[in-house]
């Protein structure tokens, strides 16, 4: 199984939140991935800040690239509307995208994925709660 890391959860990695020692434990197992729409959210912060160690490991993650159906966003955007979900960024519709893709399982601490769960069909790795 893979893992696609959402960047809501390394942000709370990186600031030591609740899910530190859980993300530790899946980075020890080597069950994570990234592609590089989260690395492009995550990697401008980290290099403002000069956190060049945690932007060479961030590249280092198995990644997996995106390939856009833009048809395929679209119709993902008119699902969520369709059933009430409104306000779904297109960078969430294309890592649903990816993982949906790539048979990725998303990790994301954003209440908007376990939403979207149901009427994009891709599978959600929930975060043990503290």
């Amino acid at each position: 199984m893979n893992i696609l890391i959402d960047s809501s959860v390394w942000i709370d990695y990186f600031r030591s939140g609740k899910q530190t020692g859980f993300l530790d434990s899946l980075i020890d197992k080597n069950l994570i991935a990234t592609n590089s729409l989260i690395l492009a959210e995550l990697i401008p912060a980290l290099r403002a800040k000069n956190h060049s160690s945690l932007v060479r490991l961030l590249c280092n993650i198995r990644r997996f690239e995106i390939n856009i159906d833009w048809n395929e966003v679209i119709d993902y955007s008119t699902k969520c509307i369709k059933t009430g979900i409104n306000g779904i960024g297109v960078s969430d519709l294309l890592i649903v995208q990816n993982a949906k893709q790539n048979n990725l399982v998303i990790c994301a601490l954003d209440n908007h994925f376990r939403k979207m769960v149901s009427v994009l069909d891709f599978s959600i790795f929930t975060l043990p709660t503290t």
